[in-house]
């Protein structure tokens, strides 16, 4: 299938933190070429529920959607999501749908109920020191694409663990009922096969954007418009152009959207090592882990 076929390439960098709106939400797009990446909506906070209707209805024809959380949840390490629990989903959709009608009464895309689930929480590592018998110890269970990430140099945390200001599995569950929302309206690749044509979107891991644009792993964030010009130029991308400082969240969705205008048309990240037809109906993938 000819891969370069995306008019733009949107980031969008996600938040799982409480409350309606988040100084952590950042979108970025830009079109084929070399212009610069530009913000959408600079200046404004935005709630989870605002980017699932930008998504939804707002949605430029033929883009590359990267958002940065985890798809899905490790299952090929034991053979499930949540072993021991009955209604353990059996794919990556039946996931997302359960963690949706679990904290259908939570506003905002929270996901408070689930992850207090008296099943569920026995999997997570929360706060207050409360591991669950089934969370596992150690840093805890990993899909096969954080170990692809993890051999890139990269730094991935699990899903399952709540703690720590570099978690990240609230905002993966929290993308979860937003991705759910998506059902019928957007394919979500590689859960979804890629279309031959429209928009699509994926999971991305900004670091792998920073690493591409010359930054290590270590030194992924960029908080200056001269470093942020720097690393778009790696990218192939005019700069964009701004002065002093600058949250990460709007640097990372800036970056990462022109990593994908650069690397989208490769063929070998649509069909990386590891990604069988099983691994992508139950944990999906990162785009650009290899």
């Amino acid at each position: 299938m000819p891969l370069v076929r995306f008019q733009h390439f949107a980031a969008i960098d996600w938040s799982g933190a409480a409350g309606e709106r988040h100084r952590g939400i950042a979108l970025a797009i830009c079109t084929e070429g070399e212009a610069a990446p530009e913000l959408v909506r600079p200046g404004h906070r935005w709630s989870r529920a605002e980017v699932l209707e930008w998504l939804l209805n707002a949605l430029p024809a033929d883009t590359l959607v990267g958002m940065d959380l985890g798809i899905s949840l490790a299952f090929a390490d034991r053979g499930a999501f949540f072993p021991g629990w009955a209604e353990s989903p059996s794919d990556a959709k039946a996931l997302w749908a359960l963690v949706d009608a679990i904290c259908e009464e939570e506003p905002h895309l929270s996901v408070g109920a689930f992850v207090d689930h008296l099943e569920a929480s026995a999997h997570f590592r929360r706060h207050g020191g409360r591991e669950g018998l089934a969370f596992g110890g150690g840093r805890g269970r990993f899909r096969v694409t954080e170990l692809a990430q993890q051999g890139m140099g990269c730094k991935p945390y699990s899903n399952f663990n709540l703690v720590g200001a570099a978690q990240v599995g609230k905002s993966s569950l929290s993308g979860m009922r937003l991705l759910h929302r998506l059902e019928g309206r957007l394919p979500v690749w590689p859960i979804d096969p890629l279309p031959p044509r429209g928009s699509v979107v994926c999971e991305i891991y900004t670091t792998i954007a920073a690493m591409a644009a010359g930054r290590t792993a270590s030194r992924s964030k960029i908080r200056d418009g001269a470093e942020l010009d720097t690393a778009l130029a790696r990218l192939g991308s005019r700069g964009a152009g701004l002065e002093g400082a600058i949250d990460d969240h709007r640097t990372d969705a800036l970056i990462t959207a022109a990593w994908l205008r650069r690397v989208a048309s490769d063929p070998a990240l649509w069909s990386p090592d590891g990604l069988t037809p099983e691994i992508a109906q139950t944990e999906g993938w990162t785009f650009g882990a290899t």
